[in-house]
């Protein structure tokens, strides 16, 4: 099969996978505010009293600062500064440079979350975030100790080894992984560039089986994906982690002490949704989370949720976050 031939196969099996999805009225976003890095501007909503503690919240793949929308609301109403913040290649942020290389590597979205914080003069604060969020609040939080005050992380310890490749998994957990291997092909790539509504609803769809959510929100979110660096963003951050990207340079020493597992020191709750696609963990707290996150407070499968538990959960996230802050005070 030649690639155009692949390419055109794979967007009808997306296209042909779609569904009508219920209509329903999504909640009013606030306004974006945007702020400078030394890399980025990041584009962010901002929810409630701008003197209160703030709560750094971070989206995944593939998804945008909305996610929150419903968590923000309760974070103000206590008291709370919400930040939700679009990551590098999804929605109004951007590259200062245009001729830097399009990279979302582990470390890249971590330092990104400390240098938003910096811009921000905030010199302490939470984080909350899910998939590549999940993953960059992580990674902030282990790496800069005396930044993270509390951590909510949806999907748990999500930190990996970009230095040493891992043992060949299970093949039930290569196949929950299709699209990885598919963005390691440059008609991965193609399909992507061309199809990124569709393919990325496909994994709405996927990875939150129970969730039936309505075509304005979808399109609310999706629009983030037009970013002209979205899909160099993606692209690297899956072929990076599966070592066929390089990385940038400034980040080989972090990627090293990062392939260690370094414990996150923070009180720490985490959530699953129990319906995720990638599978629901026990309920209990392992040791090797004890070791990871050894002030871990709360393990919480929050069910009826998939994936994107903010988007499907708001109130399990908000709570989790504001017994976690009430905790540590």
């Amino acid at each position: 099969m030649n690639r155009r031939r692949f390419i055109q196969g794979t967007t009808g099996l997306i296209a042909a996978g779609s569904v009508a999805r219920p209509r329903a009225q999504t909640p009013a976003p606030t306004a974006v505010k945007t702020v400078r890095t030394s890399v980025l501007e990041i584009g962010y909503h901002e929810s409630g009293d701008s003197t209160g503690f703030p709560v750094i919240l971070l989206h995944g793949f593939p998804d945008d600062a909305h996610a929150y929308d419903g968590v923000s609301p309760l974070l103000a109403r206590a008291g709370y500064r919400a930040l939700a913040v679009y990551l590098r290649g999804f929605g109004p942020t951007r590259f200062l440079d245009p001729a830097i290389a399009r990279t979302a590597e582990q470390a890249a979205i971590g330092q990104d979350v400390i240098d938003f914080a910096d811009a921000l003069a905030l010199p302490r604060f939470a984080a909350a975030g899910f998939d590549w969020g999940g993953r960059a609040a992580c990674v902030a939080s282990a790496l800069h100790p005396d930044r993270v005050r509390a951590a909510v992380l949806i999907g748990g310890y999500t930190i990996q080894n970009t230095v040493t490749p891992a043992r060949a998994g299970a093949p039930e957990a290569a196949r929950r992984l299709w699209y990885q291997w598919y963005f390691n092909t440059e008609a991965g790539r193609a399909g992507l560039e061309q199809n990124r509504r569709g393919l990325c609803e496909l994994l709405w769809r996927e990875w939150s089986p129970t969730w039936r959510f309505s075509e304005e929100l979808y399109d609310l979110s999706a629009r983030s994906f037009d970013n002209p660096d979205f899909v160099g963003c993606v692209i690297h951050s899956y072929r990076h982690r599966n070592f066929n990207a390089p990385g940038e340079p400034r980040f080989l020493d972090t990627e090293k002490q990062l392939a260690a597992r370094p414990p996150i020191v923070a009180p720490t709750i985490s959530l699953h949704g129990g319906d995720d696609a990638f599978g629901r963990p026990a309920a209990a707290i392992t040791a090797a989370e004890r070791t990871a996150m050894p002030k871990i407070i709360d393990k919480r499968i929050v069910e009826g949720a998939g994936h994107f538990v903010p988007h499907e959960k708001p109130e399990a996230v908000a709570s989790a976050l504001l017994d976690l802050l009430g905790a540590t005070k």
